[in-house]
């Protein structure tokens, strides 16, 4: 009980920031965005930008924009360098004015940081937001206007990183207030967001549902309460075949037994949009465990999750990979010391993917060469893929301990993956390097459920569930993508921002489920998502484009 207590309270407190979060979006209609002055960068390659979410604010890095307020939106900024600011060898910066204006600068607020432009430093400026943007890895950043004249003006309130957010006409009424937003060292460590960075984007958001293509109350959901999370979506000649985990729980019974009650569907598409459901592949038992230890008196099939198909040419059939869980009732993570189970489909050929399927028994758990980073988890997912004549597969963990001693009960936080190898995809599989150290050139706290494929140039990519904002985590909250030319040597992660060309019908953002190959360059992606207004966490899907010429050239960038 008592975990589920957190679990509620930490639900009402997202609930509350989220429903706060709409009457900003509320106060944005009433105030509309301040109207911007026209200006031109003199002298110099600095670029400008768009301030809105997800904005580039300093070239030479990957700090972004993750909250503004409304009056903000749209205005135009100048990217600065990054590293010749924080030393004071910038370039001085002009801008040429056709009238007279306000020019609106971000101090980052930081005591005695000599990185900073100190708040005392303004002399000729008026604080007209405090706490008005997030930039992510930096301080709080209180916004001033200055006036200019027009014409062409030297723009340097005094030495040491500032932000330049936008220039406003001189009769804009600007009227201070506090907007209370967070501080964006919360978003630590910095990240990549594809399209908001240096580099060029390998994929362009072309566009997709504007709302979610599985919901609650459409057929086939009749007997899941907590709606998907996790699985696979492949596509065989012209049906995309899905394998979601259903959150299915029990009517009448408290929504956290949704994540034990689990079912593994089978749901085919023409489209990718319009979803049957065909049939249920795996049951879970929801039988909650007697001890707080992996023991074998308790159900370790107690949720099923996770459901990963691979066709096996050789053996002319499907494969299916799959986790089950140990389910603990009061201790965090419920969902305790997973174990990897593979299955064939009885029926042979490419069209035997609907099953039915057999188990063939176990082919990772925790054991004598898992280590304490793999934490109370365990083997939490599993992905495999060949490179060569050998095949790799990600497994992750998460709630690591600290060290045994702490085992079974004091885990941390934490979700990583790391490399298996095997001769053949029926195993067995042994962790690289006896499982030392978890793989964190992705992300160094956060990368769950990759599934991995190769892009037209043999570049292997994976993508994965970036994190979640919320639940106390300041993280991406975006599908994420890391690439590698060998198969094992992973790179930093980029995050695809896909609300920046859909609507976005979501709050938290959780797991793409396939990378899928159409004509043109073009590749459909199946997420799931949670919507907090609800207890059905909902399905969607968006098309993007590959940029062959950006392909080819991180292909050289990891040579």
């Amino acid at each position: 009980m008592i975990q589920k207590n957190k679990y509620i309270l930490g639900l009402l407190l997202i609930l509350v920031f989220q429903f706060s979060g709409q009457g900003q979006k509320m106060d944005a209609v009433k105030n509309s965005a301040w109207q911007s002055a026209s200006f031109e960068v003199v002298n110099s390659n600095y670029k400008t930008f768009k301030t809105t979410q997800y904005a580039h604010v300093f070239s030479g890095s990957k700090h972004n924009i993750v909250r503004l307020v409304p009056e903000l939106q749209g205005l135009t900024g100048v990217e600065l360098p990054l590293s010749t600011y924080k030393n004071g060898t910038n370039a001085p910066l002009k801008l040429k004015f056709k009238e007279p204006v306000q020019v609106l600068i971000g101090v980052f607020q930081e005591a005695n940081n000599k990185e900073y432009l100190q708040s005392n430093a303004i002399e000729n400026g008026t604080l007209i937001l405090k706490n008005g943007v997030t930039v992510t890895g930096l301080a709080p950043v209180n916004v001033y206007a200055i006036a200019y004249p027009n014409g062409t003006q030297t723009i340097n309130p005094g030495k040491g990183l500032f932000a330049i957010l936008g220039v406003v006409k001189a009769s804009q009424k600007l009227e201070f207030k506090n907007a209370e937003l967070p501080d964006g060292k919360l978003w630590n460590p910095t990240y990549i967001v594809e399209g908001f960075s240096d580099e060029k984007p390998l994929f362009e958001i072309i566009g997709g549902e504007n709302k979610a293509v599985i919901d609650e109350g459409m057929p086939g959901t009749e007997d899941i309460q907590g709606g998907f999370e996790g699985g696979r979506v492949v596509k065989v000649d012209d049906t995309y075949h899905m394998f979601p985990t259903e959150r299915a729980g029990e009517k009448g019974v408290d929504y956290y037994y949704d994540r034990v009650k689990t079912k593994i569907g089978h749901w085919t598409s023409k489209d990718a949009i319009h979803w049957k459901r065909e049939s249920t592949i795996y049951q879970a038992s929801g039988v909650y465990a007697v001890t707080e230890d992996d023991n074998p008196m308790n159900d370790r099939r107690s949720a099923i999750w996770s459901y990963m198909p691979v066709f096996n040419e050789k053996a002319n059939k499907w494969y299916g990979y799959y986790l089950a869980y140990t389910v603990h009732k009061e201790i965090e993570p419920n969902h305790s010391f997973g174990r990897i189970w593979r299955c064939e489909s009885i029926v042979e050929g490419i069209n035997g993917i609907g099953g039915p399927y057999k188990d063939m028994g176990i082919i990772m758990e925790p054991g004598l060469d898992s280590q304490p980073w793999e934490g109370r988890q365990g083997v939490a997912s599993f992905f495999p893929y060949k490179v060569g004549d050998k095949y790799f597969g990600f497994y992750s963990g998460a709630y690591p301990f600290a060290s045994w001693a702490d085992y079974p009960r004091k885990s941390g936080k934490g979700w990583f993956v790391a490399l298996a190898e095997s001769n053949s995809l029926e195993g067995p599989w042994k962790r690289l390097n006896k499982g030392l150290e978890p793989i964190k050139t992705i992300h160094p706290q956060f990368v769950e459920n990759p599934i991995v494929s190769q892009l037209p140039n043999g570049l292997y990519i994976a993508i994965f569930d970036g994190g979640p904002e919320g639940w106390g985590h300041h993280l991406p909250n975006m599908i994420g993508y890391s690439l590698s030319k060998d198969g094992i040597n992973w790179g930093e992660a980029h995050y695809l921002p896909i609300e920046t060309k859909v609507d976005k019908w979501w709050d938290i953002m959780r797991t793409p489920l396939c990378l899928i190959p159409e004509e043109n360059d073009v590749y459909t992606i199946v997420y799931n998502a949670i919507d907090l207004k609800k207890r059905f966490h909902p399905t969607g899907m968006v098309k993007v484009k590959l940029n062959k010429e950006v392909m080819e050239s991180r292909l050289k960038e990891l040579k």
